[in-house]
């Protein structure tokens, strides 16, 4: 039987996109819209009764969520966002231990084309770095992580670490380790920054520690 009256609201669209649907477990369209609820006489609205709170609604399952399931990046967006940590990261530790070892140079140039860099050579690593450290001429004497690779970091790891597990964050440390211990011992600077990293990705202290110690007796 037809109901004769009820309560339902009324949806307008906002904003049409992209998201990572909790309902799907996969990126998808939304529609975020805000509505009204309308008292309804045999299906048709007849007087409203007072807003809705805003939300989010899937257009593949229609499921609806809050606006805030749009803070989780998609899983496209976050394969760019791994992308550019492990890049940033790579850069970082070059930087720190100095250009001037073939092994550091390799490692780190191996490590942005496991990033999804394929096409990036040495002399594209090296130019990027020259150009975040702001030291030119001199990049192959450079001793230490520049200030605009230190705000790069936070930049870039800051934002992926609420969405990443424990164990990626603690990968994404040890690529680091790996292109430091590349060429020999930690130097003083590169356990700097190091420490950095793992101050970006919420890593305490006393792990860091541990997972550096480990680095040093594994196979690189």
């Amino acid at each position: 039987m037809t109901r004769l009256w009820g309560v339902r609201p009324r949806w307008r669209t906002d904003v049409l996109g992209d998201f990572f649907c909790p309902g799907c477990g996969g990126d998808r369209n939304y529609r975020r819209q805000h509505g009204r609820r309308w008292l309804r006489l045999l299906g048709a609205p007849v007087a409203p009764l007072g807003p809705v709170i805003g939300s989010v609604q899937c257009t593949s399952c229609h499921g609806r969520y809050g606006v805030e399931s749009l803070e989780q990046p998609t899983c496209v967006r976050l394969g760019a966002m791994l992308r550019d940590a492990q890049y940033t990261v790579a850069l970082a530790l070059l930087a720190a231990g100095g250009t001037a070892h073939r092994a550091a140079r390799d490692a780190a140039c191996a490590a942005v084309r496991e990033a999804g860099f394929e096409d990036c050579g040495e002399a594209q690593v090296l130019a990027a770095l020259a150009a975040l450290s702001g030291l030119g001429s001199e990049l192959h004497e450079a001793h230490g992580m520049s200030g605009g690779l230190a705000v790069e970091l936070h930049a870039v790891l800051e934002p992926l670490t609420p969405h990443l597990a424990r164990q990626g964050r603690e990968r994404l440390l040890l690529q680091g380790a790996a292109i430091a211990l590349a060429d020999g011992r930690y130097l003083p600077q590169e356990r700097e920054a190091l420490a950095a990293v793992g101050r970006c990705l919420d890593l305490p202290q006393s792990r860091v520690g541990a997972l550096l110690e480990a680095a040093t007796r594994a196979p690189y």
